[in-house]
């Protein structure tokens, strides 16, 4: 595999049009080879959790963190698109106080579990997005849903990183270091291949996943 395909993309071919072109193969390559059974699992653990009133948080950093608040955003209002009760949902990326203030007084590894201390209850679903697997602060996160009773579920990318070995559930999108962008796309293009197929499942009866 090349150290880096997206300067292989653009040294095939480097015209506007050819990049984009190319890029877009190069998701393609990246979404046929998640493990869709995977996929299938974390769909069952949303459901299990909607279905005890559990909460699922979502969390990352930068570009992940926008995808956590999109995740949780869609997941809630999955519900009210299909008529029937919904997903409880929170992001741990959305409140700027709360962040910035646990980071200046106990460190930024400190800014996810902190707000967990007093929200995340046994039987809830921690949902941590890093493309790399290593973020410190996600990582803190997911051991202490580990360690309250909760079940773990991280969308990874690269090698899959340290996640890849704490959480319960997996979805990795196997690719370079450093490729930060393809993999942020996967984990987009997740949101919406899950939750659209939950407010279809829901609206159309119980289906096997």
């Amino acid at each position: 595999m090349h150290p880096n395909r997206l300067h292989e993309i653009f040294s095939i071919d480097s015209s506007t049009a050819g990049y984009y072109k190319n890029y877009s193969k190069y998701l393609n390559e990246l979404m046929s080879s998640l493990n869709y059974d995977a996929i299938a699992e974390v769909s069952k653990c949303f459901l299990g959790a909607r279905e005890k009133g559990a909460t699922i948080f979502f969390a990352g950093n930068g570009g992940s963190a926008a995808t956590a608040s999109h995740f949780a955003q869609d997941l809630a209002e999955v519900g009210r698109k299909a008529n029937v009760k919904s997903f409880k949902t929170l992001s741990l990326t959305d409140n700027v106080s709360f962040i910035t203030a646990v980071g200046n007084d106990y460190g930024y590894e400190k800014v996810f579990s902190v707000q967990m201390a007093e929200l995340f209850n046994k039987g809830d679903v921690f949902v941590a997005i890093s493309a790399s697997g290593n973020s410190p602060n996600v990582i803190e996160a997911v051991k202490y849903a580990n360690e309250k009773g909760g079940t773990t579920i991280g969308l990874v990318g690269f090698d899959g990183g340290k996640l890849s070995e704490l959480c319960n559930h997996i979805i990795h999108a196997v690719s370079n270091k450093g490729e930060y962008g393809p993999v942020e796309d996967i984990h987009m293009i997740l949101v919406h291949m899950i939750t659209s197929y939950l407010m279809l499942k829901l609206s159309n009866g119980n289906k096997k996943i």
